[in-house]
């Protein structure tokens, strides 16, 4: 089982600032708990299984920011063919989960399966972890695992949307998780500390002294940024400018550990 976490999410999200960030963070801790074990259990359970997993689920909720869709849900009212047959039932059983669930009868179906009973409780669905068993049960129902093994993203991609909207940006999540994903595998295979236990992977966003120090080896190393122990635009295009120099993959102006250690030995003259 791949040890998948709130951390793995956090290095495919996009960075948000205020509300929004205080409800992914709220969302992706919640999730990262219980993900590894969760995704095992609907057997997605390998690289390209969980990295199109949480690709696709980022773009679906908006970057892990929301588990309930932004319109009112009035749209739905009166469809016959989700089992909204009673007054009110399009905005009661609007889009909820990482991928969204909609329409009474799917609600009720759904909650079934695992087991709460979402037509009496819908608003149920967008709790987090719920949101995220509701996710895998859509991909159960709709075997994209076997997509997922010919990393087939536009096909994975008309497999939740019914088209392909948005996916360019399901390519980048995609692709992101993919490379959080061969990370961690790397600390597991090589036996070293993943650098949410040791050094910290550091993104757009991240606050400390950790960024401090990011910021005075990269200044050190003839990037022009100031040390403000915030990483901000600047840092990241630093980082970004750095990992290209060094020809490292992906160029995402994140700083995990193969870009510690890149900068490690640039420092040392390597």
């Amino acid at each position: 089982m791949i040890q998948v976490d709130a951390q793995t999410m956090r290095e495919v999200a996009p960075h948000f600032s205020g509300a929004m960030a205080e409800r992914q963070n709220a969302i992706i801790t919640a999730v990262g708990e219980v993900l590894a074990t969760t995704l095992d259990g609907y057997a997605i359970n390998t690289r390209l299984r969980i990295a199109h997993f949480l690709g696709q689920t980022c773009h679906e909720s908006a970057g892990f920011r929301t588990t309930e869709e932004f319109a009112s849900g009035e749209a739905y009212e009166g469809r016959r063919d989700l089992g909204n047959l009673q007054p009110g039932d399009g905005v009661r059983y609007k889009g909820r989960g990482l991928l969204q669930l909609t329409g009474r009868a799917n609600y009720r179906e759904v909650g079934e399966l695992i087991g709460v009973k979402l037509e009496e409780q819908p608003e149920r669905a967008a709790e987090p972890v719920l949101s995220l068993k509701i996710a895998c049960e859509y991909w159960k129902r709709r075997n994209i695992n076997a997509l997922c093994d010919a990393d087939d993203v536009v096909a994975v991609t008309r497999a939740v949307n019914g088209g392909t909207n948005g996916l360019d940006d399901r390519r980048l999540s995609t692709g992101r998780a993919k490379a959080a994903i061969a990370r961690l595998e790397g600390f597991v295979l090589s036996g070293e500390t993943p650098p949410s236990l040791g050094r910290p992977v550091l993104r757009r966003g991240s606050k400390g002294e950790a960024v401090g120090q990011l910021q005075r080896r990269l200044q050190q190393l003839g990037f022009m940024l100031a040390i403000d122990d915030d990483f901000g635009a600047g840092t990241e295009v630093a980082v970004a400018a750095f990992q290209r120099q060094r020809g490292l993959q992906p160029v995402d102006g994140i700083v995990g550990r193969d870009t510690w250690a890149a900068l490690d030995a640039a420092a040392s003259g390597g």
